[in-house]
């Protein structure tokens, strides 16, 4: 076999093995709590979209995101629809986590003003989330 030959087949060979299988990365779109419990495949993307509307003071704040078993991806991305015109209007914030060792967490979140940590959070979003 000649050296380009075996170049071709090392080749194939290592993209063979770093190719995922089909469905198992899937990303997951978690956006109420009645979709949890959540189970995850190592490596697999999860994607948290919660309604949101700043401007009245109110936001999520990250209160426990399951650090031993997902990893940030980013910071929070707030978006709100372009369409509804109105200022003020509410929107849309999401997280992306990647799924990074096995194990059970809870991904908790408040909904309250940063200002004021001592009054109580008017929502609460509180998913356990397991990862094999």
């Amino acid at each position: 076999m000649n050296t380009k030959c075996k170049l071709l087949v090392l080749g194939l060979s290592l993209l063979a093995a770093c190719s995922q299988t089909p469905g198992r990365h899937e990303n997951v779109v978690l956006e109420k709590a009645s979709q949890c419990p959540v189970h995850l495949q190592l490596g697999q993307t999860l994607t948290l979209t919660l309604p949101s509307n700043p401007s009245t003071g109110y936001r999520w704040l990250l209160q426990n995101p399951a650090a031993g078993i997902l990893r940030s991806l980013g910071p929070e991305v707030y978006s709100h629809p372009e369409d509804a015109g109105i200022v003020g209007s509410a929107g849309q914030s999401l997280w992306r986590f990647q799924a990074q060792a096995a194990g059970e967490s809870h991904l908790l979140l408040v909904y309250q003003q940063p200002w004021a940590p001592e009054v109580r959070p008017v929502q609460t979003f509180d998913c356990a989330i397991t990862v094999k």
